[in-house]
């Protein structure tokens, strides 16, 4: 956070923000836990990324997360405030899925003197990453917590997020998978398309393989082309993101965030998966 700078930004740790973008712009990221089973890990303090999918490749037990408790919030506020921020825009994982804004609200009310505004995301993983970067954006720019609030809930109505499952076994066994009922009666060859709209998942449709399901990914993009921005591409330790990445790159003049989905995602969506995020404008 600069000197000019009084609107903090947060989100937590479903937003899988690569760790160099959350340092860069000064993020406070409310990490939510990870239990395997009698073990509780808290989401990138005490497990990595790159350690829960190692964890899920031996492990028999499937992972389940929980929100993060008010006081873990409190916590990102208070240290925001002592970095000089009068002001905080919040910004966490849609309110359908996870009790974590419950908690950034009810920790909103403990903190004296600090104007706390939190935002349903209404959306998961990079979708939600790139909003709270907006925010952060516009908040190293000078701008008022009114314009980045506003801001924040402007882009909420505009993000979508898409992605291509390797496995429906997560989704199943987690119970998240909403009206995307229908895929579990299909033969389990198929790769699920699967996208998050009204902050819940929906299937979006089904693909023989996963080289066409990556295809319908890219086309989905390329179908609004000359309206996406603030594009980005979310796996779950899959090999070949790279190749992903680069068929994408006409699209994304501007360039890709790339990041790794991490425990809280990963925990319903399984290895291997594939996303894309974004913006549309206009």
């Amino acid at each position: 956070m600069n000197g000019t700078t009084t609107v903090g930004v947060v989100t937590d740790s479903s937003s899988d923000l690569p760790a160099e973008l959350v340092a860069q712009w000064g993020i406070e990221i409310v990490p939510l836990t990870i239990r395997f089973g009698d073990e509780e890990f808290v989401d990138r303090e005490e497990l990595s990324t790159d350690e829960f999918w190692a964890r899920c490749a031996r492990s028999s037990v499937l992972p389940s997360t929980a929100a993060p408790a008010p006081g873990r919030f409190e916590q990102a506020y208070r240290a925001l405030a002592e970095r000089g921020a009068t002001s905080i825009v919040v910004v966490t994982i849609s309110g359908a899925l996870s009790a974590t804004m419950q908690s950034a609200e009810l920790a909103a009310r403990s903190v004296e003197g600090l104007d706390v505004r939190v935002v349903d995301s209404r959306t998961v993983t990079l979708g939600l990453g790139t909003i709270a970067l907006a925010a952060a954006e516009l908040s190293a720019g000078g701008a008022d917590p009114d314009a980045i609030e506003q801001r924040a809930r402007e882009l909420v109505e505009r993000t979508r997020v898409f992605g291509a499952l390797d496995t429906l076994e997560n989704l199943k066994k987690g119970g998240r998978i909403g009206n995307a009922k229908a895929l579990l009666a299909t033969a389990l060859s198929i790769k699920p398309i699967i996208e998050v709209a009204d902050g819940v998942v929906e299937q979006h449709g089904k693909q023989r393989t996963r080289t066409k399901a990556l295809a319908f990914l890219v086309d989905k993009v390329a179908s609004f082309q000359g309206r996406v921005e603030n594009l980005a591409v979310m796996h779950a330790a899959a090999d070949d993101v790279d190749q992903f990445v680069e068929q994408l790159r006409p699209y994304a003049p501007s360039g890709i965030v790339v990041g790794q989905i991490g425990p809280v995602i990963g925990a319903h969506a399984g290895p291997r998966t594939i996303g894309v995020a974004f913006q549309l404008t206009g």
